[in-house]
């Protein structure tokens, strides 16, 4: 592994480390590209090298959970091109991660990962379907549109 920036703050857990990061993310991706509507997504758009998105994730949950500052990206931009998601996805994909974050966490870590997930899906979510006139906020996407 290479060498990470000293945290800027105190991690959420004390029980987190770059080493679970790494395994949860992973694990989540494994199970991602393994499931049959997430899979054809994501494989589409990241193609056959799937390393260079991992490393992304690892920077993106070490700054939620390490509170390390490692990520730089802008996840929304990318994410709001995506025309092939759907507003059911985000469960599909929460679904997976709690999972997987239990199985690789632990009991006492696992909720701080999932909180933040929760967190993360729901102001995608927000971005890329918000409708004000909806009964639930969300509007599904047009069915015309692949």
């Amino acid at each position: 592994m290479s060498e990470h920036k000293i945290p800027l703050r105190t991690p959420l857990h004390m029980g987190i480390n770059e080493e679970m990061v790494e395994h949860l993310v992973r694990a989540f991706y494994d199970k991602v590209r393994d499931d049959t509507e997430l899979g054809p997504i994501f494989n589409r758009v990241i193609g056959e090298d799937w390393e260079p998105h991992l490393q992304k994730m690892f920077a993106f949950w070490s700054s939620l959970t390490l509170l390390t500052g490692r990520y730089k990206g802008q996840p929304m931009g990318a994410h709001l091109k995506l025309k092939s998601v759907e507003p059911q996805h985000f469960d599909i994909w929460l679904s997976l991660f709690r999972e997987t974050a239990s199985e690789v966490c632990g009991h006492e870590i696992a909720p701080v990962f999932i909180q933040k997930a929760e967190r993360v899906a729901e102001s995608f979510k927000q971005a890329m379907f918000f409708d004000p006139k909806g009964t639930d906020g969300i509007r599904a996407k047009p069915s015309t549109e692949h």
